[in-house]
């Protein structure tokens, strides 16, 4: 089999292209696999380390902060389908998968003028403006969240779950605490992703005074690698390190978070589709903030999904502070029975067959 896989941008459309080319390597081992992105996209590096062949093509977001970038982006459009067409032609798959970023678009729409399988897969709870063009063409429109199906009209929609990393999968709590050096007391976790997010940092500070003499309680927090100096100065300043009593560990990026989602209680986090299936897989509890400029909101929906089955407690970035967040995690620590109703709700949600199901609408 040759197979295309194009998804670019952000990890969150890269990690599970990769994943799915992984599964499908399992079960057609001799499959010819081909990546297609961009040139100064995060997939230009991870790809080739990956050990795919990696091809480009010349196009860009679409940048709405001026009608310049957006007039500049545009203008590369024409060339990038030209160029998608080109590879496809000379590739000639059987199939073509698309996880997301505005380079896969693109790519599909070229591929459903070819004799080949075509597959997008919409990773949040509200389809983007893209994959609502391409679901109405593609012959397969693989949904995470259910809720997605009523925001396209889709030729097959299928819903599979969103495929995440096999760490996640096989850590395991004990496993994941003895290594972190923690013990049985409850374990909150924060992080907003590998930059950070100012919100919930600014918030933490704040928390951690609340809770600085609760040596019951183990916290465990990822500031992002372009804040942590700041975070640590601030906390020194504002409380003293030797002050805080309750277990701190601060880290600027982690690159074992697999670890810390087993070992923790309840998460602090944004609401990315990734972080999203990882919550649900694991069942733990979270206090999604989502990031307030993700395209057409998708986050604030995908936390809504949750928080509708009461699978989740959301904060509006715009209304997060210390004081909200402290009532937050101060009602959930004394309400065990509400915490164990979160982590069923989320079991409930999990897919961990979600890659096995891909695999096997890619290559039946």
């Amino acid at each position: 089999m040759r197979l295309i896989l194009s998804g670019g941008g952000t990890g969150g459309h890269i990690y599970p292209a990769l994943a799915i080319a992984e599964g499908v390597k399992r079960v057609l081992p001799t499959t010819e696999i081909l990546y297609i992105g961009t040139e100064k996209g995060l997939e230009s590096n991870i790809v080739p380390k990956a050990g795919y062949n990696f091809a480009t093509i010349n196009i860009a977001g679409l940048d709405r902060t001026s009608m310049l970038k957006a007039s500049q982006a545009l203008m590369k459009v024409p060339k990038g389908f030209l160029e998608a067409r080109e590879i496809i032609k000379n590739f000639k798959p059987d199939v073509v998968v698309g996880t997301g970023g505005y380079v896969s678009f693109p790519v599909l729409y070229s591929a459903t003028f070819f004799a080949c399988k075509t597959i997008i897969h919409e990773q949040n709870a509200i389809a983007g403006l893209a994959n609502r063009h391409l679901a109405k063409k593609v012959d397969y429109t693989l949904l995470t969240f259910p809720e997605a199906k009523a925001t396209m009209k889709a030729k097959r929609p299928i819903l599979t779950g969103l495929p995440v990393r096999p760490e996640i999968l096989n850590i395991k709590r004990h496993t994941a605490k003895s290594k972190l050096g923690l013990d049985d007391n409850f374990t909150l976790l924060a992080f907003g992703g590998s930059r950070g997010a100012a919100s919930i940092n600014r918030s933490m500070i704040y928390l951690i005074d609340r809770y600085r003499n609760d040596n019951k309680l183990q916290i465990i927090w990822i500031t992002g690698e372009n804040n942590y100096e700041g975070i640590h100065e601030s906390l020194e300043a504002k409380i003293g390190h030797d002050n805080i009593k309750c277990k701190l560990l601060l880290y600027p990026y982690m690159y074992n978070i697999e670890e810390a989602l087993a070992a923790a209680d309840l998460a602090i986090c944004r609401a990315g589709a990734s972080t999203v299936a990882e919550l649900t897989i694991l069942g733990l509890p979270a206090i999604l903030i989502p990031y307030p400029y993700a395209a057409e909101n998708h986050q604030e929906k995908n936390a809504r999904a949750l928080m509708d089955k009461n699978a989740a407690e959301m904060v509006i970035d715009e209304f997060l502070d210390g004081d909200t967040l402290y009532r937050k995690v101060n009602y959930l620590l004394s309400n065990e029975a509400v915490l164990k109703n979160m982590k069923n709700n989320l079991l409930k949600e999990a897919r961990p067959d979600a890659l096995e199901r891909i695999v096997e609408i890619i290559t039946n």
